[in-house]
């Protein structure tokens, strides 16, 4: 999705954070579980935001109906390269319903963990209190 790539990629989280269904589902490469709801997501791809250094888009793919994407991505966290994937999908609406990321090797994985684990309670506050963390992201 064009739009969502470019809003990373301007580092326009509020834009990033519109573009997102009130009940998305995020599925975390380093969690079981998915996080349900705009705020937690929102609160997530913001904390991302300040642990991924040089990150940027190298590819883009689409489904045929237009609703599926890949954006393939590099980043480093720390000392620890990471390629991973960005899949979008998109509702009726033309809102971002699904977005799940996977990364690897298995050694950035354990560094981005290690990182989001340490920013975990305050994205879960910043969610919870329904500020979506839209004024988290510009720490940097």
């Amino acid at each position: 999705m064009r739009a969502f790539r470019e809003a990373v990629e301007k580092r326009d989280l509020d834009a990033v954070e519109a573009l997102l269904a009130e009940d998305v589902v995020f599925t975390s490469p380093v969690v079981f579980k998915p996080y349900t709801g705009r705020a937690m997501t929102a609160a997530i791809l913001r904390a991302v935001a300040q642990v991924f250094e040089d990150f940027r888009y190298t590819r883009e793919l689409e489904g045929g109906d237009g609703r599926d994407h890949a954006l393939v991505f590099t980043a480093r966290v720390g000392d620890r390269e990471i390629e991973g994937c960005d899949f979008l999908h998109v509702g009726a609406d033309g809102l971002i319903d699904a977005l799940t990321v996977m990364v690897r090797p298995l050694s950035g994985a354990q560094a981005l963990a290690a990182a989001m684990g340490a920013r975990f309670d305050e994205i879960a506050q910043r969610a919870q209190t329904g500020q979506g963390a839209r004024s988290a992201g510009r720490t940097r």
